[in-house]
Parts: C-alpha cells; sequence; structure tokens
C-alpha cells in the first residue's frame, strides 16, 4: 500500500503529465487539430480528475480506518463523527454559526485555529467558507463536537488557500458548534 507522501507524489507527477499533454495540444487555430483530439483531450483530463479523486478517497479510507471511528459519510464523500452531542437545535440555512475549531492537514499538521485565529463565524448557505464546512454543520446541533473530514473538491481544491493549505488537500476540522442565531 502506498504512503500518503507517496500518493500525494504520484498525484503530483499525475498533474505534471496532464499539464504537459496539455501544453503539447499545439495551435488551436490550425487546421490539422481536429475534433477528435479535442474530445481525446477532454476525456484524458476527465480520466485523470477520475484518478486523482479515487487516489483521495482511497486515502481517505485509509485515514478513517486507522481513526478507529464510525464516520458517516455523505453523497459527497465528506465525512464526519459526532465525538459529544450538544442538546442544541438542528443547524439550518439562513443562521448565523459560531464554532471553536482546529483545521489541520490529514498528516495531522495544524494549521488554523480558533485558539489562535479566534472563533469562526459565518452565515450557513452564503458561502465564504469552505462547501464541505457548510454541509457539515447543516448535519450537526447547537453543542455538538465533531471531526469532519473534507476532500480537497469540497475545501480549497487545485490551488490551495494561498496561505497554510497546499493545493488538493484534504482538511480535518474538529469543532464545536457554540452558538446559532437567525440572521435578520
Amino acid at each position: 500500500m502506498m504512503s500518503f507522501s507517496d500518493k500525494i507524489l504520484a498525484s503530483l507527477a499525475l498533474c505534471c503529465m496532464l499539464f504537459a499533454l496539455l501544453a503539447c495540444n499545439g495551435d488551436e487555430n490550425d487546421p490539422k487539430t481536429s475534433a477528435i483530439d479535442k474530445k481525446q483531450q477532454k476525456e484524458q483530463v476527465e480520466e485523470a480528475n477520475r484518478n486523482l479523486v479515487k487516489l483521495e478517497r482511497e486515502t481517505i479510507d485509509e485515514y478513517v480506518k486507522h481513526s478507529g471511528k464510525c464516520f458517516v459519510e455523505t453523497g459527497t464523500g465528506l465525512r464526519y463523527f459526532i465525538e459529544n452531542q450538544g442538546n442544541g437545535e438542528l443547524i439550518k440555512k439562513g443562521y448565523v454559526v459560531m464554532m471553536e475549531y482546529e483545521l489541520r492537514l490529514l498528516n495531522g499538521d495544524l494549521i488554523y485555529s480558533s485558539n489562535k485565529d479566534g472563533i469562526k463565524t459565518f452565515l450557513v448557505g452564503r458561502g465564504g467558507v469552505e462547501s464541505g464546512l457548510e454541509e457539515a454543520v447543516l448535519n450537526l446541533h447547537i453543542g455538538d463536537e465533531a471531526t469532519v473530514v473534507i476532500p480537497s473538491y469540497l475545501a480549497h481544491g487545485l490551488i490551495g488557500d494561498g496561505k497554510g493549505i497546499p493545493p488538493r488537500s484534504t482538511i480535518v476540522y474538529r469543532i464545536k458548534i457554540i452558538d446559532n442565531q437567525l440572521n435578520n
């Protein structure tokens, strides 16, 4: 089985080959470039993306297995585990959520936390946070403490956040919902 760093290197190599293939496309105004070539290129890009998503899923599966926790998986590939059940109401779109958190990479590196960066506050359904985080809080209640594993395509995608989160990174949130208010 490939280690996490080997999987990352394989992903990067695949991306480099993909970009090299795209760079060799030639002049798109050249009549020799056919619709078949463009279709083939599109299929190759889609296949490379499917392979990267599959590789990331396998890495997440390995992480979940080693955690020993029974994570719930949603249809999008998000995983969450409620560590401690709160007794508040279920979070809904249109509510302002306030939460304590730690955000780590899958390898355990701490990137951001409410201890250092302050409480995270956001309006659910408006965006402004990772789509995976919004999806996760819609499954939680006030007072819940949870671990949330967010695949890169529901987090910061191909480019990362330009600060602490590298490109194509799966992220892990440990969160505690401390308040939830209807936005007026």
